[in-house]
């Protein structure tokens, strides 16, 4: 075995030294459980580990100085800084207690010795209960509460630690907000990385609520096209009043929004516009993400808010669905849940939940559908052109036929020239080249955002269905470029 990560689990007790039997093992993570007492010093002898991430436990004592601990850079024990002693310089811990050494010398025989060691040893036995009662009871330090939430089984971090972060939660490092909050941009600097931390406006209603739902709907999952939960913060601010946040990874490329509809940025701060295949790939994330949350997670999960602005773009463009603070969990006996006060987002929300329909997966499959017909057309759901009875999947649906080509954002194509005007030669305009295997791809996309949008439930296509006709797409796309 060379990668064991068992980080998050709520393990209790000490770091078994068998572990050193994996002599194979290059990656181990065991961050954020409840794992107490010494670091084994058998650890030592992995000679292949390269990363070891031992954070937010309750370790303490002496941390090793060789094999891994050799490097700081390749280990991590945020959170137990005030536990922990020695290591190698760069780790910065306080230095260990100095041990008592007796030594005999020419001053002192044998029986006293005999005595001195005697004394100590009652002492121990006597003492080390007691020690350990108050080691156990001893406060931890602000940074990292030992609460922890009944509903959402993560370390709590501080108030103090996210207003530090966050610059006083300055709007400089304000990069989203929505019905239920506001999300800044942070640096943690325990760990030397940037966080998105979602900030609840406790001033409405339903705020708590919707912290409630998404930690519960968090606690269950794990995916690489979901927003990775770090901690949360259920406290009081500075004024006294509630404070509850969560703390996700940060996403360095933003929301889907922001590239699909990039208003109010100046043409400097403009980034590209996303090719097709870059959008193909980002459907495709989005869908894995439903069809984890619908059928592989412990107790499936309807998302209910699925659209661009909860879609984060990582470094790599890879898409991770965020925001599960109207997420509804389904209950074994059927495959529904109420969507009593669930309000969604206009255009991309179903039509049916409108009228008091209970949430269900079709229904997070109608949303995908309008996101991708977003994606595929450059035309949002909600634009003054869609009203009436008019709306963005009757507007593609009517256009699939004859003119598709005509109605889809130009911006998918990278292929395009610039030529002068036959008539007047100092306008000049832009020529769009599509190849064949783009136009075969616009169809086949279009074709499945439509039948995941229709009117009715359960007219519309199956989640597992999708995933399967957008990796045809995709393998048929790739196989035009050879």
């Amino acid at each position: 075995m060379e990668y064991l990560d068992l980080h998050g689990n709520s393990f209790n007790g000490v770091i078994p030294s068998s572990i050193a039997s994996l002599k194979g093992l290059t990656h181990l993570d065991l961050s954020l459980n409840n794992l107490f007492g010494t670091i084994p010093t058998d650890l030592q002898s992995l000679s292949f580990l390269t990363y070891l991430n031992l954070s937010f436990n309750n370790l303490e004592g002496k941390v090793p100085i060789e094999g891994v601990f050799k490097n700081a850079s390749a280990i991590s024990i945020a959170g137990d800084h005030n536990h922990l002693c020695g290591g190698i310089s760069e780790l910065n811990l306080a230095a260990c207690p100095a041990t008592i050494v007796l030594r005999r010398n020419k001053h002192h025989n044998l029986k006293q010795v005999v005595i001195i060691i005697c004394v100590i040893v009652c002492f121990l036995l006597f003492s080390t209960p007691v020690l350990c009662y108050w080691i156990k009871k001893r406060k931890r330090p602000s940074f990292l509460s030992s609460s922890k939430s009944s509903i959402f089984q993560l370390p709590m971090v501080s108030y103090k630690l996210l207003h530090h972060a966050t610059e006083g939660f300055s709007t400089n490092n304000l990069i989203g907000f929505g019905s239920f909050g506001s999300v800044y941009k942070g640096f943690l600097q325990s760990e030397q990385k940037f966080v998105a931390i979602k900030v609840m406006n406790m001033e409405t209603n339903e705020a708590n609520k919707s912290f409630i739902a998404e930690c519960n709907a968090l606690k269950f999952m794990r995916h690489r096209n979901l927003a990775k939960i770090l901690t949360c913060c259920s406290s009081i601010d500075f004024k006294g009043n509630d404070f509850k946040a969560l703390v996700f990874e940060y996403m360095a490329n933003g929301s889907l929004e922001k590239w699909l509809q990039p208003c109010g940025e100046s043409i400097e701060d403009q980034s590209d516009p996303l090719e097709l295949a870059q959008r193909l790939n980002i459907l495709i994330d989005v869908a894995n993400a439903l069809h984890y949350l619908h059928y592989e997670c412990e107790q499936p999960i309807i998302h209910c808010d699925l659209k661009p602005s909860n879609v984060l773009l990582d470094d790599h463009m890879v898409g991770h669905v965020t925001d599960f603070g109207l997420a509804r969990l389904l209950t074994d006996s059927n495959q529904q849940s109420s969507t009593i006060g669930l309000k969604g987002t206009i255009g991309y929300s179903p039509p049916e939940y409108g009228i008091g329909s209970q949430a269900s997966m079709q229904g997070d499959t109608y949303s995908f559908g309008i996101l991708a017909l977003e994606m595929l057309s450059g035309k949002r759901p909600t634009e003054e052109m869609f009203k009436d009875g008019e709306n963005l999947h009757h507007y593609v649906n009517m256009a699939y036929s004859n003119n598709l080509l005509e109605i889809v954002d130009s911006t998918l194509f990278t292929n395009q020239i610039q030529r002068r005007s036959t008539e007047e030669e100092s306008i000049i305009e832009n020529v769009i080249i599509i190849l064949p295997k783009e136009e075969t791809c616009v169809f086949s996309l279009t074709r499945i955002a439509l039948a995941c949008s229709m009117e009715s439930p359960n007219e519309r296509m199956n989640i597992k269905d999708v995933i399967r006709e957008l990796n045809l797409s995709r393998s048929a796309f790739l196989h035009g470029e050879i």
